[in-house]
């Protein structure tokens, strides 16, 4: 009897160690996981980022090809470089990004994207500088920036999908929750972001 105590404290033994093998591994498996694929939404938000930084970097030349026609109408120039102030102070730190993150950042590049939009409407009525070389150049390099900014937005929120979902399901959502890693927030559609721009005409 006591030779079959002693075997089962011993097979017990075995059991627990291969119990706290198998969660180890499963464990740092899980984890590695999770930061590779954390670390795949960041890069998508930092090229969502690159891509709003180089409309916002269009602004300027636009501006100085916009005061050359002394006539042109100065509110609606004002209300665009406001609109890239805004948009370009909101800092987004990816690894902490929130719903209300989000929502400030969509709002103020919305901003922006509205105030452009009127500017570019009013243009309509200046021939002289719609047919300046400059602004020409700048109607190229917005719409193929637009663009980008869709691709890219909706690169990052397949790479976030794909981590929200990882992170959710079972038993992954009980190390995500012991591990602190939280969901990422996705880019809301708005209102004719499927469409190319078309506030330009030949």
């Amino acid at each position: 009897m006591k030779n079959k105590g002693c075997l089962s404290a011993g097979t017990i033994g075995i059991a627990l160690l291969i119990i706290v093998g198998v969660l180890f591994f499963w464990g740092k498996n899980g984890y590695n996981n999770f930061v590779a694929q954390e670390q795949k939404v960041d890069a998508k938000w930092s090229n969502v980022q690159t891509v709003y930084q180089k409309r916002a970097n269009l602004i300027p030349n636009l501006e100085r090809t916009v005061k050359s026609y002394s006539k042109f109408e100065q509110e609606t120039l004002t209300k665009v470089v406001e609109a890239r102030s805004k948009a370009t102070s909101i800092n987004i730190n990816p690894s902490n990004l929130t719903e209300e993150d989000m929502a400030k950042f969509q709002a103020a590049q919305g901003e922006l994207s509205g105030a452009l939009s009127r500017l570019m409407a009013v243009v309509e009525s200046y021939p002289n500088l719609k047919a300046d070389q400059q602004y020409i150049n700048f109607q190229r390099e917005y719409i193929a920036i637009e663009n980008s900014i869709r691709t890219e937005t909706v690169y990052y929120n397949d790479a976030a999908r794909d981590y929200n979902i990882l992170i959710k399901q079972f038993p992954n959502n009980i190390l995500a929750n012991f591990t602190n890693f939280k969901e990422k927030p996705l880019f809301k559609a708005q209102a004719g972001a499927e469409n190319a721009p078309s506030v330009f005409t030949e």
